[in-house]
């Protein structure tokens, strides 16, 4: 039998191949099977999940939420010093030099990341901000919101620090950081469909041993995560869960 391995769709282009890497490695290690679903946006994802097409998920802290409360998927493991934190930044010629600069019917720009708006949200509070008192313009990459910010067709754009950091250095010399998260407990989380919940200990395995053998270095290096993966607990979910229930309230 053969698993579906689906990847949250906000990772940055370069590590495509990285991912690919892992897939082979966890497919040698755990001798299970596994296909690996790259889906190019969030719409992409939810009809795949909607047809019961992953087994095994890379997702963003916002879906797996979702995941995790409704749809019984069991999380047991989560990148290693690597938290999804979030950029807020502007073109380097636009006049806004601050949050507090920004006001009501502004534009920004941003992907369909929810965790990454979700967190936004509470940056922009300085600037009294809520998302009823913004024009957001909706992008399909954070390459494609960083032109906008640039052109200066809009105030500010929202980035996964991870992408921000990924940017050219061309492009980041033409932005302007406004604020950046430091939470530290929220982040992507690797789940498993519970209907295939036999094969968690073999993929676990596989997966937490990743960082451990020699050339592993290179697999890690090319997804941009050097520390590998760690186990995580339902209960240390369920903390990260209420944490953002904590910010939408």
């Amino acid at each position: 039998m053969t698993l579906n391995f689906l990847i949250a769709p906000d990772f940055a282009p370069e590590r495509f191949a990285g991912w690919h890497m892992l897939n082979t490695l966890l497919q040698r290690r755990s001798g299970i099977g596994l296909h690996l679903l790259t889906p190019a946006s969030a719409h992409e994802q939810s009809e795949l999940l909607a047809a019961e097409k992953a087994d095994l998920v890379y997702a963003n802290p916002f879906d797996a939420a979702d995941m995790i409360r409704t749809q019984g998927y069991i999380p047991f493991a989560r990148p290693a010093n690597r938290y999804d934190e979030m950029v807020i930044a502007t073109g380097i010629e636009s006049g806004v030099k601050s949050i507090e600069d920004l006001r009501p019917g502004c534009h920004i720009a941003l992907t369909e990341n929810k965790d990454v708006k979700l967190i936004g949200l509470r940056l922009l509070e300085p600037a009294d901000l809520t998302e009823a008192l913004v024009e957001w313009i909706a992008v399909d990459s954070y390459q494609a919101a960083a032109r906008r910010a640039i052109k200066g067709e809009v105030e500010a754009a929202f980035f996964l620090a991870d992408a921000f950091a990924s940017l050219s250095r061309m492009t980041r010399s033409q932005l302007r950081v406004l604020v950046e998260s430091a939470i530290s407990d929220i982040s992507h989380v690797v789940l498993l469909h519970p209907r295939v919940a036999a094969d968690l200990p073999l993929i676990k395995k596989a997966l937490l041993g990743v960082g451990q053998e020699k050339g592993d270095s290179d697999v890690l290096d090319a997804l941009g995560l050097p520390s590998g993966f760690e186990s995580m607990t339902q209960e240390e979910a369920e903390f990260m869960i209420d944490l953002m229930d904590t910010l939408l309230d």
